[in-house]
């Protein structure tokens, strides 16, 4: 007997291109008891839906049983929040700035030298008696003041 038929619609399964009754043809061809040896590789694949439907039957109570072993978990109430629970990361980043501002005024109260008093700068005197600050800074606003052609001597 020639099974070209059956051939052709296997090859058309494996390319996904059969439609439902197709695969019925196919589904019902094996089911039969006679079935050629070169095709008999696939008939497992196409009895085995209807094997399992007859043997795989659940229960009244499987969805109890399966909920119990899942245990779901109670649904989360919503919960209120005040606007002090809100404001809260806000007070703490206000402390920690309050805290480093203070550390750092301590810092500069503990390095202070000896003689200067609050309000004072201390700067280094040249040996000439002007401040090494201000000597610096008058000669960087001289350079500014000066015309773009001007060449500068030392």
């Amino acid at each position: 007997m020639d099974y070209k038929y059956i051939e052709q619609l296997l090859e058309r399964y494996w390319n996904c291109e059969t439609t439902l009754s197709e695969e019925d043809i196919l589904r019902s061809f094996f089911s039969q008891k006679d079935v050629p040896i070169g095709l008999m590789k696939y008939k497992d694949l196409f009895v085995f839906e209807q094997d399992h439907r007859k043997t795989v039957n659940l229960g009244e109570d499987f969805d109890a049983r399966l909920m119990a072993i899942i245990e779901e978990p109670q649904p989360v109430k919503a919960r209120k929040m005040t606007i002090t629970q809100k404001l809260m990361p806000l007070f703490k980043a206000a402390a920690i700035v309050a805290i480093v501002l203070t550390l750092g005024n301590a810092a500069q109260v503990a390095f202070r030298p000896k003689g200067a008093q609050e309000g004072q700068s201390v700067v280094n005197q040249t040996s000439n008696g002007k401040p090494v600050a201000m000597g610096d800074t008058i000669k960087a606003d001289t350079i500014k003041n000066l015309p773009d052609n001007t060449i500068l001597l030392k």
